[in-house]
């Protein structure tokens, strides 16, 4: 504790001050140098580092503002000191009386050496970046929103300088602003992953870094790689991957979350999921969705649904025994990891007969159902109904949702009122499902829905899949009945059949008219015929469309009879 009589300390020097200081020292050490004979080659390494301390400095001398830099103010005074104890080495080298050991002279020299390759690298990239050319390189707040390209790529070098050469308070100012402005300017995270240098971002997630620092760095390249493509591309090429999976493994929850939604985005890009399994991933992600909080389990849910795309990772996510995590997560997580691991799971259900059968020893379908009844949520709900519709493909899972009144009656619903993608699912399941006449009968309401399916553009197979579903519920004669009935559905089917009409491929609507004949239903003709059904086919069978002249016989046959009947009767 200083004393009451004790004089104040003494401010610390001025910059030009200080820079004298060391210049003197320079000119004072360079010659001296030459005049060492022992330890020649360490000498000779540390001479060559004096000369371009001294020829860096008289660079940085002539800008400016090198003067309000306080990334130098603070630099300058640690290479005078480096200076100082290489001049004390250089004193005790002269000294033939001085008897310091070989062995420890030879290992302060290298240190010696090493001090200035760190300041002289940190003086090159002051200079390389150009801030010492602003004046207002000392501001880390963020550029203003009328800022311009250039002054934002500015205030981006400014930041990196201080990552890679400032301390632990620096590091952490600079990431806060860094973090200000990718928050508050996505279009500002292109500009940072041009000029910026990400791997020494990168290099702050490592074990070794602070944690307040590490903490900030991670958040940082979650929101740069949330911000687009390019910015997610360079991240990636300064291996973050890594890093990113050792903090899922081993760092605290609030990390590993910011972490989580990091990897979930860089393997948003198929071109960077498989580097997952090179680092282990798909164990760590496992892992992750078992034990992390629910924001690191949506995260890792949606970095194992990215993956889950790469064959070779779906082997591995077999093996790791993704699947029962998986429903798991679907049957008690949070809505948004039980959003992203439906879709994960139908996807999974779609790529092979393994993944089907892992998931029905989960008794996966009558999960699935139970889900499909309850669901609200419209994204989770279209992904487990794409999953059932993938386990339909197995014959017990076929059987068992063909059997299925209420199922059957509720995609039915689905059909008509639906989105799109729902109404293809749920007309795929119709058009597919061995479903009973009885059960036919119950969803005839949906027959002019599918009908609408049919003048659908997109998405790709909706006409055929509406057309699919439609025929197998006429293959009941009464829906036949029924169908005839609808005028609108019947005008929407003629419509289809006009040869002028180029938007739906008329091989559909052509087997509907057959099916709807198949019965040779006179007053089924009729309505066809009253319509306008007739020229249309006829024209078709012309044009040689497929199924057009069975269908063109169908209706020909019956007018046939219908004249031979009205001539008898006559």
């Amino acid at each position: 504790m200083r004393s009451t009589t004790d004089p104040p300390p003494l401010p610390p020097p001025s910059p030009a001050v200080t820079l004298e200081n060391i210049t003197q020292l320079l000119n004072q050490l360079l010659p001296a140098a030459l005049s060492i004979t022992c330890f020649a080659s360490r000498w000779q390494v540390l001479r060559s580092k004096l000369a371009a301390v001294k020829s860096l400095l008289s660079e940085i001398s002539d800008s400016p503002h090198w003067s309000e830099n306080l990334l130098l103010v603070n630099l300058l005074p640690d290479l005078l000191s480096t200076l100082r104890r290489t001049e004390t080495l250089c004193h005790h080298c002269c000294d033939a009386s001085f008897s310091r050991g070989k062995l420890l002279m030879q290992s302060d020299l290298d240190m010696a050496a090493g001090w200035l390759s760190k300041q002289i690298n940190d003086l090159e990239l002051l200079l390389r970046s150009g801030v010492l050319h602003q004046s207002t390189a000392i501001v880390l707040s963020r550029p203003e929103a009328s800022s311009s390209k250039e002054e934002i790529a500015f205030f981006v070098k400014d930041l990196f300088t201080r990552l890679q050469i400032g301390g632990l308070e620096f590091k952490r100012k600079a990431l806060e602003s860094l973090i200000q402005l990718l928050s508050e300017d996505d279009k500002s995270a292109v500009l940072v992953a041009k000029e910026g240098n990400l791997g020494c971002l990168v290099s702050l997630l490592d074990l070794n870094a602070h944690d307040s620092v590490r903490e900030l760095a991670v958040l940082a390249v979650s929101l740069l790689v949330s911000a687009g493509d390019l910015p997610r591309k360079c991240v990636f090429e300064e291996g973050v991957l890594g890093p990113l999976l050792r903090i899922l493994e081993s760092g605290p929850m609030p990390m590993k979350e910011k972490a989580a939604m990091a990897v979930e985005f860089i393997t948003a890009d198929p071109d960077n999921a498989w580097a997952i399994s090179a680092y282990g991933g798909v164990h760590i992600l496992i892992e992750l969705c078992k034990s992390g909080s629910l924001t690191a389990q949506s995260h890792a849910a949606g970095a194992i649904r990215n993956v889950s795309t790469v064959e070779d990772i779906r082997v591995a996510l077999a093996e790791e025994g993704a699947v029962p995590v998986l429903m798991q997560l679907l049957v008690s997580g949070s809505p948004s990891a039980q959003e992203k691991s439906a879709n994960c799971i139908s996807i999974l259900a779609s790529s092979s007969e393994c993944f089907r059968s892992l998931l029905l020893k989960e008794n996966g379908l009558q999960k699935l159902l139970h889900l499909f009844h309850e669901c609200s949520n419209s994204d989770t709900f279209e992904h487990i109904l794409r999953a059932i519709y993938s386990l339909s493909a197995s014959d017990t899972s076929y059987r068992m949702l063909s059997g299925s009144t209420t199922f059957i009656v509720q995609i039915a619903e689905l059909v008509k009122h639906g989105n799109v993608m729902i109404q293809h699912i749920s007309a795929s399941l119709l058009a597919n499902l061995a479903i009973s006449d009885g059960n036919k009968r119950a969803i005839a309401g949906c027959m002019g829905y599918l009908v609408k399916l049919m003048e659908s553009v997109k998405p790709d197979g909706m006409q055929e899949i509406g057309a699919k579903a439609l025929l197998s519920l006429l293959s009941v004669k009464s829906n036949r009945k029924e169908f005839v009935r609808d005028e609108k559905s019947l005008m929407r089917l003629v419509k289809m059949l006009d040869p002028k009409n180029e938007v739906v491929s008329k091989k559909f609507p052509v087997a509907v008219v057959a099916a709807v004949m198949a019965g040779g239903s006179q007053g089924c003709r009729k309505k066809l015929v009253a319509a306008g059904a007739y020229s249309h086919v006829q024209r078709l069978a012309e044009l040689e469309v497929a199924g057009a002249k069975k269908a063109l016989q169908r209706l020909s046959a019956n007018r046939l009879t219908s004249i031979l009947t009205r001539t008898w009767r006559d």
